[in-house]
């Protein structure tokens, strides 16, 4: 079986009052099963969009999406997704909102909310299982986010820019936090992220977009091994991969200014 995740030449065109807006064009990535695969690019390059096309909530104009051999494009229900913020409900406890997945797939509840208290322990929630979300901190209501993402039976895992509201301190204990736990799970997972030292951290392969309408600018296989430890963002093979990267997205912003005649103002800008 073919067991994994691929877009292949996905567009997307968003038609309003007679005008027409091409935001994805050609699109073509995969994620192998138990591989970590991250998105890079601009700010509104469709990245939203295209998950949005896996997760089956709007169809493509053009392309196909496929999982495990079979062409899924419009099928909701299959991925399991981690939004930008933790969207918990409030009057839902700790293990309720974990489980929460899990109970709209209409699994059996005691038996998710045994899995959650274990898993709750191992994330280190331990005694906040009756808990409700305003007592967390941010970064522990993330660690909720990600549990109730992880506990979902669906096998690929698609996270939305996860750590963006976060203090840099703890953006970079969840790195390291979200490390340790899929190495211990390897499900496949689709990361979007703005930080180009996060995608090199944590992933096995970066697609770096370009602006919209948005294409792949460049595959680039990251070479450090696993279990991964926090010493490699000092070596120079990180910091050459990671100038490479930079590089790219300052094209693109430098060819996005031209075009709108921003080219001065956008220049010394190093958002990257």
């Amino acid at each position: 079986m073919d067991c994994q995740l691929k877009l292949r030449n996905l567009a997307k065109t968003f038609r309003s009052n007679g005008t027409e807006r091409k935001v994805l064009d050609n699109i073509t990535l995969t994620v192998k099963k138990g591989q970590f695969v991250s998105i890079v690019g601009p700010s509104g390059s469709g990245k939203s969009t295209l998950f949005h096309i896996i997760g089956g909530l709007i169809r493509p104009t053009s392309g196909q999406v496929f999982m495990d051999g079979k062409d899924v494009t419009g099928t909701k229900g299959l991925i399991s997704y981690m939004p930008q913020q933790p969207a918990l409900f409030p009057w839902r406890t700790i293990v309720d909102n974990a489980i929460l997945a899990r109970e709209v797939a209409g699994l059996p509840r005691r038996e998710s909310i045994e899995m959650a208290r274990e898993w709750l322990g191992k994330v280190g929630l331990q005694g906040y299982e009756q808990a409700y979300p305003h007592v967390l901190s941010g970064g522990m209501q993330q660690r909720v986010a990600f549990l109730r993402a992880l506990l979902s039976p669906q096998e690929y895992m698609c996270l939305d820019e996860p750590f963006g509201s976060l203090d840099a301190l703890t953006r970079y204990d969840m790195q390291k936090w979200l490390t340790s736990i899929w190495e211990t799970q390897k499900r496949s997972v689709l990361f979007v992220t703005h930080s180009i030292e996060e995608a090199l951290f944590l992933s096995d392969t970066i697609y770096v977009f370009s602006n919209k309408p948005t294409t792949v600018l460049k595959e680039i296989t990251v070479p450090f091994p696993r279990p991964r430890e926090e010493e490699v963002m000092g070596i120079p093979v990180f910091h050459e991969l990671k100038r490479e990267i930079y590089q790219l997205l300052k094209r693109e912003q430098g060819r996005l200014a031209e075009s709108s005649g921003t080219k001065e103002e956008i220049s010394h800008a190093a958002p990257y």
